[in-house]
């Protein structure tokens, strides 16, 4: 029955089977807790042991018959999931194996309808550790043939290398269990990039990481370095703000651009800490009148020298990273009114800051320059005033703030265009999206988050992993991509493929996450696989709370000599109906 709802719509509660089990079908973009143990991507059935509320077992006590039904489950507040008695989990795996066999005629099943794989979370409780039992039906056609039956085992943590199988052994193992006289052999191996090039001493929360994913083929000895033939993938996660990031102060720019766009969206602004010492209005004061002294050069240059080297907003930013980063020089009297109203703390100051500049403008004590294509209040304002002539403009309501949030967006777009046309000389595939002034301002403001994170993923690259152009380019091609089509996602993995000879200095000297051996043998649906793996993290999420004891923070950071080792072993054997 889950089978058939899940065809039309993956379900989005769990189901409970007896009393004590908890049936979960996912697939589609769900998070696959078995793909490190197993190949397949189509939709799963997950067991665990059920955890349900007295009104449920009201329904169990009144429902008697019904085998199957939608269960009212508690939150899962404690430690995720949890599993099932490996003995429980051996008795499903040979009633979903029984309903599958057609030669199980007693059943009286009128219709045999091949069901997906089955995988059960188990508790470790028998000698071997198991953590998982699956089962998935083999197929010829829309006939059921055989089971492919999975064991997972785990022990760990330990950094006893003695405890580590002989990759020889292993080989042996899978011949004599399969009755094969050739195998293949495969490897993989993770290692955390962003952790080797830390700095030292600073441990700060963070979902950021960087790590790459390295398979080759033929593998000589167990934790055995990949060769530099293997391929690679660089997998980015980052999350904006690091107070380390070279541009962090960008960040906190972009923050006071958010809080302008909330208190246009809700009406009420809450004012960030000022990033200026000094009061926004005297900046501003102290802004046009250096502008009226200098009238007269202005406007037949546009742009002074002393005009050019004041900064975007990079003002703050270690001078370290100005490669990375670089200054525009282009700024036109919108954008350098913003870098002075950054520090507006009120909304009171924020009258008060375009007071000055209107009556500045009005008596025509100023002409400044603006960029062409801008379309703020302010700017057709400053172009009303070549004239002669503004119109009235009532500093009240939500104007002043839209007017300061219109004069950031254009600022704050040009500098991340800059930085991707300059520093990775993208051509800008999806620049109209990003740029686009079409849509309206909180979709504008939107966008330009989405590229901060970019430029954050851009910067971390280039300063970290000391990225160049011809890596920088298809990154962003991959990141653009994706945002053009994707909401904001801080938590999104970006994949570059890359040569793992642009990474091997950062982890050569280093152990890995997780390094996989894979040994296989037949093909097609009679292919069968051993796999055993070493890693520094628990293999399965619904262990760690049933073994706390067991499973022990190892060291801070990686810094230890010794590792230790979570050590992994999925096994597969099969059986035919015919």
């Amino acid at each position: 029955r889950i089978y058939e709802e899940g065809k039309e719509r993956i379900p989005e509660q769990p189901y409970l089977f007896e009393t004590d089990v908890e049936i979960s079908l996912i697939g589609g973009s769900c998070k696959n807790p078995v793909e490190r143990f197993w190949n397949g991507n189509n939709m799963i059935y997950i067991l665990q042991k059920a955890q349900h509320n007295e009104e449920s077992d009201t329904m169990e006590e009144s429902n008697p018959d019904d085998a199957i039904y939608a269960s009212e489950l508690l939150p899962k507040e404690s430690s995720g999931p949890v599993a099932l008695p490996v003995r429980r989990a051996k008795q499903l795996i040979s009633l979903y194996t029984m309903v599958q066999n057609p030669n199980m005629t007693h059943l009286n099943s009128s219709e045999l309808v091949v069901l997906p794989p089955l995988w059960i979370r188990c508790d470790g409780s028998d000698p071997e550790h198991t953590c998982w039992l699956g089962a998935e039906p083999l197929k010829a056609g829309n006939k059921i043939t055989g089971i492919n039956f999975y064991t997972v085992t785990c022990d760990g943590p330990t950094a006893d290398k003695n405890c580590f199988a002989n990759l020889e052994e292993l080989k042996m193992a899978h011949k004599m269990k399969h009755h094969s006289s050739i195998v293949m052999t495969k490897g993989f191996a993770q290692y955390e990039l962003i952790r080797a090039t830390a700095i030292e001493d600073t441990l700060v929360e963070s979902e950021s990481n960087i790590y790459v994913d390295i398979t080759w083929n033929t593998v000589d000895k167990i934790l055995e370095m990949p060769p530099l033939i293997s391929a690679a993938t660089l997998n980015i996660t980052l999350e904006s703000g690091d107070p380390r990031s070279p541009v962090y102060q960008l960040y906190r720019e972009l923050q006071f651009l958010l809080a302008l766009a909330e208190g246009l969206k809700t009406g009420v602004t809450e004012w960030p800490e000022p990033l200026e010492s000094e009061s926004a209005v005297e900046l501003v004061q102290e802004f046009l009148t250096d502008l009226k002294k200098k009238l007269d050069g202005y406007c037949v240059s546009g742009n002074t020298n002393e005009t050019e080297k004041i900064k975007c907003d990079t003002a703050a930013v270690d001078s370290s990273i100005k490669s990375v980063f670089s200054e525009r020089g282009d700024l036109d009297f919108a954008e350098q009114l913003w870098c002075k109203m950054r520090s507006v703390s009120s909304y009171q100051e924020l009258i008060e800051c375009f007071t000055l500049v209107i009556k500045s403008l009005e008596h025509g004590e100023i002409q400044p320059w603006i960029h062409q294509g801008s379309s703020s209040l302010l700017s057709k304002l400053i172009q009303q005033s070549y004239h002669g002539k503004i119109e009235v403009v009532s500093l009240s309501g939500i104007t002043p703030i839209q007017m300061l949030l219109e004069i950031g967006l254009d600022k704050m777009k040009k500098d991340y265009v800059s930085f991707f046309i300059v520093k990775s000389r993208s051509c800008l595939l999806f620049q109209d999206y990003f740029i686009s002034t079409s849509v309206d301002l909180q979709e504008q403001v939107h966008r330009v988050q989405k590229l901060h994170h970019m430029l954050e993923i851009m910067v971390s690259c280039t300063v970290l992993l000391h990225f160049k152009h011809e890596n920088l380019f298809p990154l962003t091609q991959i990141c653009m991509k994706y945002y053009k089509e994707n909401p904001l996602n801080e938590k999104h993995v970006f994949q570059l493929p890359i040569r793992p000879a642009l990474v091997k200095k950062f982890y050569q000297n280093d152990h890995p996450e997780l390094w996989q051996v894979d040994i296989s043998s037949g093909h097609g649906q009679k292919e069968v696989k051993t796999k055993w793996q070493v890693s520094t993290n628990p293999p399965v999420e619904h262990m760690t709370s049933n073994n706390t004891g067991l499973f022990s923070d190892s060291t801070v950071n990686g810094s230890s000599e010794e590792r230790m080792y979570f050590i992994t072993m999925a096994k597969c054997s099969q059986v035919h109906f015919t």
